[in-house]
């Protein structure tokens, strides 16, 4: 099996370190990810300038670019268009759960993989502080590696998984879940340089999760691995249908 690895924070983490090293054991692991903490990048594609791709190490490349970069040159230069078997994204410093997913540069690096045609699966560390466990997260995406290696996934299809920051032996096991809902302040820092002109930052403290039972919001809570199917297609279908009889 050939498992293409990459993530958002980029190429010197220490969770796509232990990730690789973890899937060494059950596959041949190419590792592509961005040279610097790409969190938040989304989908983005970098069009108008040029990339570069820099060998860290045998098979440890390192991308001028976004996550999907890092995939998309992976796949179609690294590889020469050879597809891999599977790519798993992570492990993230960070949860991704419910709208977190449409933000995170993780994820999406998974959702390249979908769009190509490749069984992919984005796995994340759900932490704000304290030490990080990476290698329960890093052991439970190898067992989910070779489950899917042996399924299969169906086409556009991402497996979403949240990991609590416990200890193995403190998890409760896992959960197929629904995206949930995460709350933030939603906050923009206004500045003054040294020229008195202003600056901002976009940011947001969580202010906690809704209680949307059946969700990996609650599944994490419950000290679970979280497990949640998404799609590239993003249409609602039954909506959809409702709309047909508008008239515009």
């Amino acid at each position: 099996m050939l498992i293409l690895v990459s993530n958002d924070d980029g190429i010197y983490a220490e969770g796509i370190q232990v990730l690789a090293e973890t899937l060494k054991k059950i596959a041949r692991v190419i590792v592509v990810a961005p040279d610097r903490e790409k969190s938040a990048a989304s989908h983005s594609l970098t069009l108008h300038r040029p990339l570069r791709i820099l060998e860290i190490k045998k098979n440890f490349y390192a991308i001028t670019g976004t996550p999907a970069d890092c995939v998309n040159l992976g796949v179609n230069e690294i590889l020469d268009r050879k597809k891999p078997d599977l790519i798993v994204s992570g492990v993230n410093h960070g949860g991704n759960l419910g709208d977190d997913v449409h933000y995170s540069g993780t994820v999406s690096a998974a959702l390249e993989g979908a769009m190509m045609g490749i069984p992919s699966i984005a796995v994340s560390l759900v932490l704000r502080d304290g030490r990080p466990y990476f290698k329960p997260a890093a052991n439970f995406a190898a067992k989910l590696a070779k489950r899917v290696h042996k399924e299969g996934l169906p086409k556009g299809i991402v497996l979403n998984v949240n990991v609590p920051n416990l200890p193995q032996h403190s998890l409760k096991g896992y959960a197929y879940c629904k995206l949930g809902k995460r709350n933030y302040s939603d906050i923009i820092v206004e500045k003054l340089d040294p020229r008195k002109k202003k600056y901002y930052w976009i940011g947001g403290d969580e202010i906690g999760y809704e209680n949307i039972p059946g969700s990996d919001c609650n599944a994490i809570l419950e000290r679970k691995i979280s497990i949640t199917p998404i799609k590239v297609d993003m249409t609602d279908y039954p909506f959809l249908e409702k709309i047909r009889s508008w008239k515009v």
